[in-house]
């Protein structure tokens, strides 16, 4: 095993690294609601590395069961990434490439064996690096429009006076635009990778049932944004426009998470019912 100092030293080297990088993402992409899940699931990667370690006995393990050969190229892979990201201002590439940093270090110093038994945390790290603009533009005006339109219908048949204009609702006197923030996307990737991280921890044995429950997290995250718009509606509706805008408004993001919190489980529970009812 090496000494606590050199890992101290790596560490030490890593955080002055990586530095640039995080305070970019700090002031930047993790202070819009299309990013803010970003450090959230940075700190549960960590975790989850701490956790497997801790109960696996990882660190018990001898370094000279080392891959050296694939473990320096992804090192000098990611070192490349994160040089091309940060001279160009490219965040994807500097944040993408502490995946294969941190992969490779894993590789040279415990081997092939321990990487695979962390596998889900490298995987897991991918929903913490910023989309481009272009694909999150693209992937949510659809998603945008469908949640508009279940407000809408929803707010419609419990008679208020509400009517859509694309993503603008009107209700009562107030205009009311579904922003990206409430589209879904950044919620669809903090849901599905807490879903996924739960599923880990959990470890079920039945693949249809883990399969089940990561597609079904994608109608969940829609529900919960849904009855996200439908609150900023109706406290917008009966408080005034202040308290929707507010802190009600962020209060609002909470009630998605714990709505989809409850589905989510809701729906694993439910999963876990109709197997063993299936069972012979």
């Amino acid at each position: 095993m090496m000494p606590l100092w050199q890992w101290l030293v790596i560490g030490a080297c890593m955080t002055l690294l990586y530095s640039p990088t995080f305070h970019a993402l700090a002031t930047g992409y993790w202070t819009t609601d299309q990013n803010a899940h970003g450090p959230i699931v940075l700190a549960v990667s960590a975790w989850y590395f701490w956790f497997r370690s801790k109960n696996t006995g990882l660190a018990k393990t001898h370094q000279n069961t080392g891959n050296p050969v694939a473990g320096w190229t992804l090192f000098v892979l990611g070192l490349l990434m994160y040089a091309i990201g940060q001279s160009q201002g490219f965040l994807l590439f500097s944040a993408g490439s502490l995946i294969p940093v941190t992969l490779g270090l894993t590789l040279i110093f415990f081997g092939s064996i321990v990487a695979r038994r962390l596998w889900f945390g490298y995987f897991f790290l991918f929903f913490s690096i910023p989309l481009p603009g272009a694909v999150i533009d693209t992937l949510t005006h659809p998603m945008k429009m469908a949640v508009s339109w279940s407000a809408e219908h929803l707010l419609w048949y419990a008679q208020y006076p509400i009517s859509r204009a694309g993503v603008v609702l009107n209700l009562g006197g107030y205009q009311l635009l579904v922003a990206d923030a409430c589209a879904g996307l950044n919620s669809l990737f903090t849901l599905e990778a807490l879903g996924l991280m739960y599923m880990n921890i959990r470890r079920h044995e039945s693949a249809l049932r883990n399969t089940a429950l990561a597609l079904l997290i994608v109608p969940i995250s829609f529900t919960a944004n849904v009855i996200r718009v439908i609150v900023l509606c109706l406290i917008t509706f009966h408080m005034g426009d202040e308290a929707g805008q507010g802190f009600l408004h962020s209060f609002s993001g909470m009630v998605l998470f714990l709505s989809a919190l409850f589905l989510v489980i809701s729906t694993d529970e439910a999963l876990r019912r109709i197997a063993q009812r299936s069972r012979p």
